[in-house]
C-alpha cells in the first residue's frame, strides 16, 4: 500500500538545504523595507510639524494610495511603516512564494531532476507537498525575521507582529496560487507567468478600489484587500488575515486535486504542436520575436487593461482630493487648476506604468542569459550568425516592445479618460507616454549592459529597475537632494503641457541609451560565452 507522502523527509531536508541561497535575498529584501521605515520616519521626520505636513501631503496623493494602500496614521514610526512597507513588502512575499512553488516543482519536472526523484521510493504527491512546504517555510521566517529586526529597531511589537503575519498571509496564499498554476502551465515559465499575473491582478485590483470611488466594502473583494484591512500600525487587527490563511488552505487543496489529474511533464493548459515550417522564427530577427512573442502579447494587454483602469479614475482626481486639507498645497505646488491637477496625475501614472514596461525590457534581456546557461545560444553561434546580429535582434524585441506598451497603456489611458472628461486631451496624454519611453529604454539598456558584458552582475537590471522606482515614488518625500533625485531617468522626462518643456533632456537620454548599448556589444562580442 502506498504511503501518500512517503518520501517527503528526506527529499524536504535536501531541498531546503538547495533552494536556501534563493529565499535569503527575498527574506532580506522585505525585511530591510520595514526596518528603514522605523529608522527613517525617526530620523527625517522629527518635528511634529514635518509629521503633520508628511500625513497631508501623502493623502492628497492617490498615485501613492494605489502603489503603497491608502495611508491610515503618519503620525507615528508603525504606521508609516504600516503604509511604506505593508502592500509592497506582501507583494515581494507573494512573488516569493509563486517562484518558490514553481522551482520545486514544475522546473524539476522540465530538467529531468523530477525523474531522477521518482525513480526512488517517493510518492506521487510528495514533489509537491515539498515545494509547498518550502515556500511556507520561507513565508513564516520572513514573518519571524521581519518581526524581530523591525522591533529591534525600534517598531512596536503589537503593530510589527500584524505587518509581519500580514506577509506570512501574503505569502501563504500565493503558496496556494502556485500550487494550481504550477498543474495548469505546460512548462515552468508558463506556470510562473500565470503565477504572477495573478498577483500583478490582484496587487493593481487593491490600487484601484483605492483611489476609485467605490464602496468601502469593496476591500474585502481583494486579497490585498483582507491584508489592507489589518491596519499595521493604525488598527493593528489581525482577524482578516484568517481569511488569506482560509483561502491559501483552499487553494492548496485544489491544487493538489489538480495534480491527481495531470501527466508528469505536461499542464493541464496543453501546449500546441510547433508548425511544420520555421516560418518567422528561420532567421535570427524573426526567432528572437517568436522567443518572446506569447509574453509580449501578455504584456500588451495587461498594459492596455492598466490604461483603460487608471483612465477611469484619472478625470476623478480633483474630486478625490478636494475635501482633502492637502488640496491648497498640491494646488500651489504647480497644478493651477482641476485640469492640471488630472494631467499631474496621468504623468505620475505614467511614470508607475514605465516602471513596469521595464520590468518587460529586463525580463527579455535576461532571457539571453537563460537561453545561454541552457546551451541554446552556442549552436547558433556556430554557424556563419555574428554575436552582435544575435544581441540586436534580442535589443530591438526589448525596446519595440516597451515602446509599444507605453504607446498602448498611453492610448488607452487617454481614450478612456477623455471619454469622462473631454478636458482631457487624448494627444497630450499620448505625447506624455512617448516623451517616457527614453527614461525605459535607459533602465532596459542597463540590463543588457549586465547581460552582454558580465553576466554575473545581471542583477543590476532589477537593481536599476528598484532604485528608480524608490528615487521617483518617494525620493522627495525623503528629501533626497537635487543629485539624488536626478539619477532616476524619469525625472528628466518634459511634461508635455508645460509651457516651455525642457525636449533637451531626451537627448541627454538618447546618449545613456547608446551608452550602455556600446558596453554590450563591446561585451557580448569580447567575453566567452558559456
Amino acid at each position: 500500500m502506498s504511503v501518500p507522502l512517503a518520501g517527503v523527509r528526506p527529499l524536504l531536508k535536501v531541498s531546503l538545504h538547495q533552494d536556501v541561497r534563493n529565499v535569503v535575498p527575498w527574506v532580506a529584501i522585505v525585511t530591510v523595507l520595514s526596518a528603514t521605515s522605523i529608522l527613517a520616519y525617526e530620523w527625517i521626520f522629527d518635528e511634529p510639524e514635518e509629521r503633520v505636513a508628511l500625513a497631508r501631503t501623502l493623502g492628497a496623493n492617490p498615485a501613492l494610495s494605489l502603489v503603497f494602500g491608502p495611508a491610515k496614521d503618519l503620525s507615528t514610526a508603525d504606521g508609516f511603516n504600516g503604509w511604506r512597507a505593508g502592500q509592497l513588502g506582501a507583494f515581494f512575499t507573494g512573488l516569493m512564494a509563486v517562484l518558490t512553488v514553481v522551482r520545486n516543482s514544475r522546473a524539476n519536472e522540465d530538467s529531468g531532476q523530477a525523474e531522477l526523484i521518482a525513480s526512488g521510493v517517493i510518492a506521487r504527491t510528495s514533489r509537491l507537498a515539498v515545494a509547498v512546504a518550502i515556500a511556507s517555510i520561507a513565508s513564516v521566517a520572513l514573518g519571524v525575521v521581519c518581526f524581530l529586526v523591525t522591533v529591534l529597531c525600534g517598531g512596536g511589537v503589537a503593530s510589527t507582529a500584524v505587518l509581519s503575519a500580514s506577509y506570512t498571509a501574503a505569502g501563504l496564499m500565493f503558496v496556494g496560487v502556485a500550487t494550481i498554476t504550477a498543474q495548469l502551465g505546460a512548462d515552468a515559465r508558463a506556470a510562473s507567468t500565470f503565477g504572477v499575473a495573478t498577483l500583478g491582478i490582484a496587487y493593481v485590483l487593491r490600487g484601484y478600489v483605492d483611489i476609485s470611488d467605490a464602496p468601502d466594502w469593496a476591500t474585502w473583494v481583494t486579497p490585498y484587500g483582507w491584508l489592507e484591512e489589518s491596519g499595521p500600525g493604525a488598527d493593528n487587527n489581525p482577524w482578516p488575515l484568517l481569511l488569506a490563511l482560509g483561502l491559501a488552505i483552499v487553494l492548496v487543496a485544489v491544487g493538489f486535486a489538480l495534480q491527481e489529474r495531470r501527466d508528469f511533464g505536461q499542464g493541464m493548459v496543453a501546449q500546441r504542436p510547433g508548425p511544420r515550417e520555421a516560418g518567422v522564427a528561420g532567421h535570427v530577427w524573426g526567432l528572437a520575436l517568436k522567443l518572446n512573442a506569447s509574453s509580449l502579447v501578455g504584456w500588451l494587454v495587461a498594459f492596455a487593461a492598466l490604461g483603460a483602469l487608471f483612465g477611469t479614475v484619472a478625470t476623478s482626481v480633483g474630486e478625490l482630493v478636494a475635501g482633502n486639507p492637502g488640496m491648497g498645497q498640491v494646488l500651489t505646488s504647480g497644478a493651477e487648476g482641476p485640469s492640471d491637477l488630472t494631467f499631474a496625475f496621468v504623468a505620475t501614472i505614467l511614470q508607475i506604468i514605465a516602471i513596469i514596461a521595464a520590468t518587460m525590457g529586463v525580463q527579455v534581456a535576461l532571457r539571453i542569459h537563460a537561453e545561454e546557461v541552457d546551451h541554446r545560444v552556442e549552436p547558433l553561434l556556430a554557424a556563419s550568425l555574428r554575436r552582435h546580429t544575435y544581441l540586436a535582434s534580442n535589443a530591438l524585441v526589448a525596446l519595440a516592445g516597451t515602446g509599444a506598451a507605453m504607446l498602448v497603456a498611453g492610448t488607452a489611458l487617454g481614450v478612456v479618460a477623455h471619454a469622462r472628461d473631454s478636458s482631457t486631451d487624448v494627444g497630450d496624454v499620448v505625447l506624455q507616454a512617448t516623451a517616457t519611453v527614453p527614461a525605459v529604454w535607459i533602465l532596459v539598456s542597463i540590463a543588457f549592459a549586465a547581460v552582454g558584458a558580465r553576466p554575473a552582475v545581471r542583477m543590476l537590471g532589477w537593481v536599476g529597475v528598484v532604485a528608480t522606482f524608490g528615487l521617483t515614488i518617494l525620493g522627495p518625500t525623503f528629501k533626497l537632494p537635487d543629485w539624488a533625485l536626478d539619477i532616476s531617468p524619469l525625472r528628466h522626462v518634459p511634461q508635455v503641457t508645460a509651457t516651455d518643456p525642457d525636449w533637451s533632456a531626451l537627448g541627454w537620454l538618447g546618449l545613456v541609451i547608446l551608452t550602455f548599448l556600446a558596453i554590450a556589444f563591446a561585451g557580448f562580442r569580447r567575453r566567452d560565452l558559456m
